[in-house]
C-alpha cells in the first residue's frame, strides 16, 4: 500500500494517509538523511555496528547534557534496560503515572516487577508529586531502610515519571521524594526530547532517562530509543545488556541473559541527520502550539494544557480538552468529525488503571487522569504542518 492510500475515513494510528488529509504527526526529512543512509549502504555498515551509532549517541548526550548515551532499538527497550541498570528486581514496584502510553508499564513487567499507578495533576497532566507523597504516607511503611507497600508487601523501588506530550514533570519535587525514600528515578522522556525543566534539558536532572525516535516523535530514526546517564557504571552495564551481555565476544561467552537491543547503523544515520535540525524542529513545534493557543482561546468549551512557569515544552503533540456542555459535542464526536473531514486527530491513551493488560496492578486515588482522557483531543502537530493546513484545523474546530 502506498502512503497516499486510505481504507476508511476514521484515523487509525500508523495507517496510511490519503491525499488531502492533514496527518496527525509525521516525520520531516529535509536534511542529510538521504546522504547518510547512502553512506551506510555504500560502506556495507547497515547493522548494529557502524560509525553512525556512536556518532548519534554522542550527539544526543551532548544535546541533553548527559555524560553517556546508549542507543536501543526503541524507547520501550530503553526504559526496560534503564530500570534494570537502576537496580529494579523482580516483584518490586515502580510508581507510574496513570495517564501514559502503555510502554513504561509494560517495561516494568518485562523486568518482573509491578507498576503502581498514580494520578496526574490537572494543569500540566503530568505525574502528581503530591499524589506520590499521599500514596507513600497512606499506603506504605518505612522498614529496614526500605519502602514497603502495606497492601502488597512488596518493596517500592523506583519512580518512573513520564513527560507526556512534550511537557516536563516537576522533576525536582519527584527527586526530593525519591531521595527521602531511597527510590531510583527513571525518567521516560520519550515524548519530550527538546523540553527543559528549570532551564535544564530533560535527560540531565536524574540518574537515568530515556528517549524515543519512533516515526511520530520530534526526531525519528524510524524506530529507536536512547538511554542517557552520567553514571559511568550504569552506562557500561546498559551497553552490556543491550548487546546480548557479551563477556567474551570472540569465544561467544555470555555470563548473563542479555538483550538484542542495539540500534542499527542505518537508523542511527537518520538520527544524526535529524539531530542537525533539532532546534528548528523544536521552534516549529512551539510555533504551532502558540498559533493553536492564540486562535482557539476564544472558543468556548475548550481547555488547554498549561505550560508551567518552570517549564519549556517541546510541544510534541498539541492536545485540547472538550467541555461537552459548553462546546456542544463531546471529544469523541469531535474526533469523528475531524477525521471524517480529512483532519487526523486522536484521543489520549486508555488510563493504565483501566488497562486489561495491567488489571492485577494497584492504583491509587485516580481522578484527574480519567477526566483528561475523557475530554482530550490531539490535533495535527507535524513539524511540516503549514499555515494553510493549520488554518483548516482551526476553522474546523471553530465551526462547531
Amino acid at each position: 500500500m502506498s502512503n497516499t492510500e486510505v481504507i476508511s475515513t476514521s484515523f487509525e494510528p500508523g495507517a496510511a494517509v490519503k491525499d488531502g488529509t492533514i496527518p496527525l504527526c509525521v516525520p520531516e526529512f529535509g536534511g542529510n538523511e538521504w546522504l547518510y543512509v547512502k553512506e551506510c549502504l555504500d560502506s556495507n555498515w547497515v547493522s548494529s555496528a557502524g560509525p553512525f551509532v556512536n556518532r548519534f549517541e554522542q550527539s544526543l548526550a551532548e544535546y541533553v547534557g548527559a555524560k553517556h548515551a546508549v542507543a536501543a532499538v526503541n524507547g520501550t527497550a530503553a526504559i526496560h534496560i534503564a530500570l534494570l541498570v537502576a537496580g529494579l528486581q523482580p516483584d518490586e514496584e515502580v510508581l507510574v503515572p496513570a495517564l501514559t502510553f502503555i510502554a513504561p508499564a509494560n517495561a516494568v513487567r518485562y523486568a518482573g516487577a509491578w507498576p503502581v499507578f498514580i494520578d496526574i495533576e490537572p494543569n500540566h497532566w503530568q505525574l502528581d508529586p503530591q499524589k506520590v507523597v499521599d500514596f507513600i504516607a497512606q499506603q506504605c511503611q518505612w522498614t529496614d531502610a526500605k519502602l514497603i507497600n502495606k497492601k502488597t508487601r512488596r518493596r517500592v523501588r523506583a519512580v518512573l515519571p513520564v513527560h507526556i506530550l512534550g511537557h516536563p514533570c516537576d522533576v525536582d519535587a519527584l527527586n526530593e521524594i525519591a531521595n527521602k525514600y531511597e527510590l531510583a528515578v527513571v525518567e521516560d522522556a520519550t515524548e519530550s526530547l527538546g523540553a527543559r525543566y528549570k532551564a535544564r534539558m530533560l535527560g540531565s536532572q536524574s540518574a537515568v532517562a530515556c528517549f524515543s525516535f519512533n516515526g511520530n516523535k520530534l526526531i525519528t530514526t524510524g524506530g529507536g530509543g536512547m538511554i542517557v546517564t552520567s553514571n559511568d557504571a550504569w552506562a557500561e552495564r546498559a551497553r552490556y545488556l543491550t548487546t546480548q551481555a557479551k563477556d567474551d565476544p570472540f569465544e561467544y561467552v555470555h555470563n548473563e541473559v542479555g538483550f538484542n537491543y542495539r540500534l542499527t547503523n542505518i537508523q542511527a544515520a537518520l538520527g544524526c541527520a535529524q539531530m542537525e535540525q533539532i532546534e528548528s524542529f523544536v521552534n516549529r513545534k512551539r510555533e504551532i502550539a502558540a498559533t493553536y493557543n492564540r486562535e482557539l482561546r476564544s472558543v468556548g468549551g475548550l481547555g488547554f494544557m498549561k505550560e508551567a512557569p518552570w517549564a519549556f515544552s517541546s510541544s510534541w503533540l498539541y492536545t485540547i480538552r472538550i467541555d461537552k456542555q459548553e462546546y456542544g459535542v463531546d471529544s469523541r464526536t469531535l474526533l469523528q468529525e475531524l477525521n471524517r473531514n480529512g483532519i487526523q486527530s486522536r484521543p489520549l491513551w486508555q488510563p493504565m488503571h483501566h488497562s486489561p493488560a495491567h488489571k492485577d496492578s494497584q492504583s491509587f486515588n485516580i481522578e484527574i487522569a480519567d477526566a483528561v482522557h475523557r475530554d482530550a483531543v490531539s490535533l495535527p502537530s507535524s513539524v511540516g504542518l503549514n499555515e494553510l493546513e493549520q488554518e483548516r484545523v482551526i476553522s474546523a474546530i471553530r465551526r462547531r
